[in-house]
C-alpha cells in the first residue's frame, strides 16, 4: 500500500491546488468515530467529515440499507422513471421540518444545489429577485452561493463579479460587538439605503454560523427576522446544512427559536455519509415553479435516499438529540477548564448549543485580538497526535468539534485530552 508521501506527490501532480486538502495524510478505512490512515496510523475524528455523518462512519444500519438497495438499483433519474424511495424521504421530511403549515421536498445531491435552489423557488413564488444574506454566512460554493456566502479568503478570493442583487446584512455576535438590537437597526438601514423591501424575494440565514465561527444566532433576532419576512412577503429560508440532524439537541437548531421556516436547506447528516441535500417549503411556496422548473440528474439518489430513511430512523431511535446535550455539556465542561489553566489563556470563548461547539483562540482575552496563527498550529499539532480537528472562524481563530454524536464518552475525552496536551505544548 503507498505511504502517506507517496500519495501527497500524487495528489499535487493530478489535482489543481485550488482544491485546498487539511492534513497530509490519506484514509484508508472509517469505523464511528475513528479513522486509520494508507499507514495503520489511528485518529480521533472531531471532525465527522464536515459535519457529516453525525450517526457515525458506516453505521451498521445506514450500511444495510444501501447494501439493500444497490441490490434493486443504483440511478435511474427521478425526473425519467421515479421511484417509491424518494417519496417516502420527502414525506418523512415534510413531517420533521417545524411548523403545521402543509409542506412538499424537493430532493437533490449538495448543500450548494439545495440553497440554489430554495432561491430559484422564493423567486418564483414572490415574482421578486433580491436576496438578503448575513456576514459570516457559508451558503456553498457555486458561483450564486458563493455570492450569498458571508466569508470571502478562502471562498470568493479571485472569482467575482458575482451575482447582482444579493445583500448582506449584520450578523448578530455579542463578542464581537454586534448586538441583537444593533443588527436590526442595520437591517432597517439595508431596507431605506440599498434595496427596498418591496423587491426581495427571500432572506437566507444559518441558526448558527457554521463555517463564520459556530456563533448560535439569538432566538430574538431570528424571531424578528420572522415577523420582518411577514410584513413585506418575504420567504424566510433556514439554511440547517451543517445544523440539522440532531447536531444541536434538537432535530433541527430552528426550533429554540420557535419559529416556521418557509423553506429550509438540509444537507450533510441527512444521508450519514451520502450525498444528498433536500429543499422542504411550504406548499403554496414549493409549487412556485413551473413544471420542468427544477431537478437534477443525481439529484435524489435511491441509494441515498436509503441510506437518509435509515439514518433519520437511527437518529430517533439512539435519541441523538439527547446525545447531543449530553456531548455538548461533555465537551463544554472540559474545555472551560482548560480555559482556567495557564495554557489556556489564549481561549476568548467557548460556545456550543449541543453537540455544534467551538472555542475562540485569543492572543488577549481583553482585546479578544484574533490568533489564527495559534488556531493553525492547535489544529496540526493535534493531528500529530492522532486527533481531526477543523478550524473555522472569518478571522480563522476558531476551532470547532463536530465528533459523530455515536462517539462514547471515553472516545471524546481522549480526544479532548490530545487537544489539551497539544495546547500545552505550543504554550509552553
Amino acid at each position: 500500500m503507498p505511504s502517506n508521501s507517496d500519495l501527497l506527490k500524487r495528489r499535487q501532480d493530478a489535482i489543481p491546488a485550488g482544491l485546498g486538502t487539511m492534513f497530509p495524510i490519506f484514509c484508508e478505512r472509517a469505523q464511528n468515530a475513528e479513522l486509520w490512515d494508507v499507514e495503520g496510523n489511528r485518529f480521533i475524528d472531531f471532525a465527522s467529515g464536515i459535519a457529516v455523518v453525525n450517526t457515525g462512519h458506516l453505521h451498521p444500519k445506514v450500511k444495510a440499507a444501501v447494501i439493500a438497495e444497490l441490490e434493486k438499483m443504483s440511478h435511474v433519474c427521478f425526473q425519467v422513471t421515479p421511484y417509491e424511495r424518494y417519496i417516502q424521504l420527502a414525506e418523512r421530511l415534510n413531517a420533521l421540518v417545524p411548523g403545521n403549515t402543509p409542506k412538499k421536498t424537493l430532493l437533490l445531491s449538495t448543500g450548494a444545489e439545495a440553497v440554489e435552489n430554495a432561491v430559484k423557488i422564493a423567486r418564483a413564488h414572490t415574482g421578486r429577485s433580491a436576496v438578503i444574506a448575513f456576514s459570516g454566512g457559508f451558503h456553498g460554493r457555486t458561483l450564486f452561493a458563493l455570492g450569498l456566502t458571508g466569508k470571502v479568503a478562502p471562498y470568493k478570493t479571485g472569482f467575482g463579479p458575482f451575482p447582482a442583487e444579493i445583500f448582506h446584512a449584520p450578523y448578530p455576535i455579542d463578542y464581537h460587538g454586534m448586538s441583537v438590537d444593533a443588527a436590526l437597526a442595520a437591517m432597517d438601514r439595508l431596507f431605506a439605503c440599498d434595496v427596498d423591501p418591496a423587491c426581495v424575494a427571500a432572506m437566507i440565514i444559518e441558526p448558527v454560523l457554521g463555517e463564520g465561527g459556530f456563533y448560535p444566532a439569538p432566538p430574538e433576532f431570528l424571531q424578528a427576522l420572522r415577523g420582518i419576512c411577514d410584513q413585506h412577503g418575504i420567504a424566510l429560508i433556514i439554511d440547517e446544512i451543517q445544523t440539522g440532524f440532531a447536531r444541536t439537541g434538537r432535530m433541527f437548531a430552528i426550533e429554540y427559536a420557535g419559529i416556521e421556516p418557509d423553506l429550509m436547506t438540509m444537507a450533510k447528516s441527512l444521508a450519514g455519509g451520502f450525498p444528498l441535500s433536500a429543499v422542504t417549503g411550504k406548499v403554496e411556496i414549493m409549487d412556485g415553479p413551473k413544471p420542468g422548473g427544477l431537478g437534477g440528474t443525481y439529484a435524489g439518489s435511491p441509494i441515498s435516499c436509503a441510506a437518509a430513511l435509515a439514518s433519520i430512523n437511527v437518529m430517533e431511535e439512539e435519541k441523538l438529540a439527547e446525545r447531543a446535550l449530553r456531548l455538548g455539556d461533555l465537551i463544554a465542561k472540559r474545555i472551560r477548564a482548560l480555559s482556567e489553566e495557564p495554557a489556556g489563556s489564549c481561549i476568548g470563548e467557548f460556545r456550543n448549543l449541543g453537540a455544534m461547539a467551538a472555542m475562540e483562540l485569543v492572543s488577549d482575552r481583553n482585546t479578544r485580538e484574533p490568533d489564527a496563527d495559534l488556531t493553525k498550529a492547535l489544529v496540526q499539532k493535534a493531528a500529530t497526535k492522532g486527533l481531526v480537528l477543523l478550524p473555522c472562524g472569518v478571522r480563522g481563530n476558531v476551532v470547532r468539534f463536530l465528533p459523530p454524536l455515536t462517539a462514547s464518552d471515553d472516545l471524546v475525552n481522549e480526544g479532548l485530552d490530545i487537544l489539551r496536551e497539544s495546547l500545552l505544548e505550543l504554550r509552553a
